[in-house]
């Protein structure tokens, strides 16, 4: 029982982080687009910051979940040694764009609106390949 627990709260804290990592691209891209209007660049970058914060606690909590899932519950396999790789991409585009929205709350912008909402569209890559290996487990 407490095996299915522990898999239901890592799904839980994934689910909330992959929230985070696919909105804060477009916060950003709402951000480029505000262009001169402090008013709404200063919220929008508000919203960044709180969103990004509360993505690291998500990802954190799934993190020690997913420990537990490993090395606990004896959940391990070449496919989840891809899986991990995936999601270290994963988390370096987050990281990633948590450091454009620092540049962008000092008014560098760091792209154009499209090439974030390019941007914004490679974590649905690696979140298709993630699911499939956990479904699969091809290897």
């Amino acid at each position: 029982m407490a095996y299915l627990w522990t898999k239901t709260f890592h799904l839980i804290f994934v689910i909330a982080w992959m929230a985070a990592v696919f909105y804060l691209p477009r916060i950003l891209v709402n951000i480029v687009e505000a262009g001169e209007q402090p008013a709404v660049r200063d919220r929008l970058v508000l919203m960044g910051r709180r969103l990004y914060r509360f993505g690291h606690v998500m990802f954190g909590l799934a993190f020690v979940l997913g420990l537990a899932l490993a090395f606990h519950f004896g959940i391990l396999g070449g496919w989840l040694h891809a899986k991990i790789a995936l999601v270290v991409l994963l988390l370096v585009h987050f990281v990633v764009s948590g450091r454009w929205l620092k540049r962008a709350a000092a008014g560098t912008v760091p792209m154009s609106a499209r090439g974030l909402r390019w941007f914004n569209e490679l974590p649905l890559l690696l979140l298709i390949g993630i699911v499939f290996l956990v479904v699969a487990k091809p290897f």
